[in-house]
């Protein structure tokens, strides 16, 4: 690894993208963080990033659904890491328009610029629910993929660009898939942190929808160093990549825990709004890990227990950011 690369990361002031920046300095390369332009010059995550790691970002204030900022932004870089996207199913189901233009056309963005700067590493941001429900498990990179959502949809489109990319031009593509990522800074209206706002908050009746569906849930660290270890393999260009700890656990069996570490007296009830339409519902995630850990050195280094317990404190300190009281799709 040499600290005179410098990588692009999109999407950097979301949850895995603060994560991402702030691994990458830690192990000495320069970052350049693409963040999304507002009004009010907010970095989103980055805000809260340290001091020491944050004197050594460039930041680049753009919209990744413009090819000219995305243009920009590629100069001089070696690598980019695209997570720019946006990610909530319920969302996609009223709005899929903007998930068109922000994951196909912000990945084609990426991908042109990238051909036009000739950069030497292009990692695209994939998602488990591009496979849908599991046809078999674990669900490995063979399996079919299947558009249950607007979103998954889209996300699907995105990855098959970048394949295009790769054999169309020649571009050194990998597409990364991590499977459910947890942690700190992680938006509210994902699961984890629904449940354990709504129990920080004092509420004894948690709101969920389906209980039944089950996932493979990475901790945010785990999924970064698999960032990172696909990045610095020399095996991984050309191929789409599971991020998965191979275990799964049902959304009721990872509420209940969550109840008995911060309140045992709390209960569970379905709110009919937060149920997904019943075709578009992912019943099963539970992913193969075999290629990531045969193609680079990484393996899932934290325990879903572990994992949980870090997001708590997190959440706990900063209960203050989220609105527990409000559904967020």
């Amino acid at each position: 690894m040499s600290t005179e690369k410098k990588i692009l990361v999109t999407g950097a002031d979301g949850f895995i993208g603060s994560h991402l920046v702030e691994e990458l300095v830690r192990k000495g390369y320069q970052v350049k963080a693409f963040v999304y332009y507002n009004s009010f010059n907010t970095w989103g995550w980055l805000d809260t990033l340290p001091e020491d790691v944050m004197q050594s970002v460039e930041i680049f204030q753009g919209d990744i659904r413009d090819p000219n900022g995305v243009e920009e932004a590629m100069k001089g870089v070696d690598a980019v890491f695209h997570l720019a996207a946006l990610i909530a199913i319920p969302f996609s189901y009223h709005s899929p328009d903007t998930y068109v233009d922000t994951n196909i056309k912000g990945t084609l963005n990426v991908l042109q610029a990238a051909r036009k700067s000739e950069t030497n590493r292009v990692l695209v941001t994939s998602t488990s629910e591009v496979y849908g429900t599991a046809q078999y498990v674990p669900i490995d990179e063979k399996h079919p993929f299947q558009g249950q959502s607007p979103y998954s949809a889209t996300k699907i489109g995105a990855d098959r660009l970048a394949e295009s990319f790769y054999r169309s031009f020649g571009m050194p593509v990998t597409i990364v898939r991590p499977f459910n990522t947890y942690g700190p800074r992680q938006s509210a209206r994902a699961v984890i942190p629904a449940i354990i706002t709504q129990l920080l908050s004092g509420k004894t009746e948690i709101k969920l929808g389906a209980l039944t569906p089950t996932r493979d849930f990475n901790y945010v660290k785990d999924t970064v160093h698999g960032f990172i270890s696909i990045y610095e393999s020399g095996q991984t260009i050309g191929e789409e990549i599971n991020i998965a700890t191979q275990r799964e656990i049902s959304i009721g069996e990872l509420a209940k825990e969550l109840i008995r570490q911060i309140n045992p007296d709390a209960g569970i009830i379905c709110d009919t709004e937060r149920l997904r339409p019943e075709k578009s519902e992912v019943n099963r995630l539970l992913g193969c890990n075999e290629k990531i850990m045969r193609l680079t050195e990484w393996k899932p280094v934290y325990s879903l227990e572990e994992g949980l317990k870090e997001t708590i404190a997190f959440l706990r300190d900063n209960l203050d950011r989220y609105k527990a009281d409000i559904y967020n799709i």
